[in-house]
């Protein structure tokens, strides 16, 4: 079901890379999109509760600032975006939204699906984080509480082996 829900949710971000904006409506469509045949009440809603990442020493936003920090992360999106590399902002997009961790579940693929929208809308393919550096890629995301260089370098690795991946099927 989750697999069905992705591909929804792909569909709609090839819609949005038309786009020059992301709304929060936007981010909340792609979380609906992958996760309503899991759990119907809570696709696409802010999280009610507290969570914590398993892992981390780091907390997330508490529930009842989840509305206003995502009101805040979408606006400020064209300034960022005005001044950073699109792959820059992509992944500062993907960390911004992990680290406020509106929903339930599924923050992480809303993130990253995030981020390949960035991605697309600036012409890049869309970039895969294979399973083989998950460990590398949390571990990245846990430090760039600290500092964001690793987490960027991370995902900028991921974008260039994507797009040779892509170069390589074509020739």
């Amino acid at each position: 079901m989750e697999a069905i829900g992705h591909s929804q949710a792909f569909d709609f971000l090839f819609t949005c890379s038309k786009k020059d904006t992301i709304s929060e409506d936007d981010v909340k469509e792609l979380h609906r999109l992958f996760y309503y045949r899991i759990d119907l009440k809570k696709a696409g809603s802010y999280r009610k509760e507290k969570v914590f990442i398993t892992g981390s020493k780091y907390a997330v936003t508490p529930p009842e600032a989840i509305s206003e920090q995502m009101v805040e992360f979408v606006a400020e999106l064209p300034d960022i975006k005005s001044r950073l590399h699109p792959v820059e902002f992509a992944a500062l997009v993907h960390k911004r939204l992990v680290f406020i961790h509106p929903f339930v579940d599924g923050n992480g693929r809303v993130a990253r699906l995030l981020m390949n929208l960035i991605l697309m809308q600036a012409g890049y393919t869309i970039t895969i984080i294979p399973p083989i550096v998950r460990h590398q890629y949390i571990m990245a995301l846990e430090k760039a509480h600290r500092d964001d260089k690793n987490f960027i370098m991370l995902i900028a690795q991921m974008v260039k082996e994507t797009q040779a991946d892509w170069l390589r099927l074509f020739v």
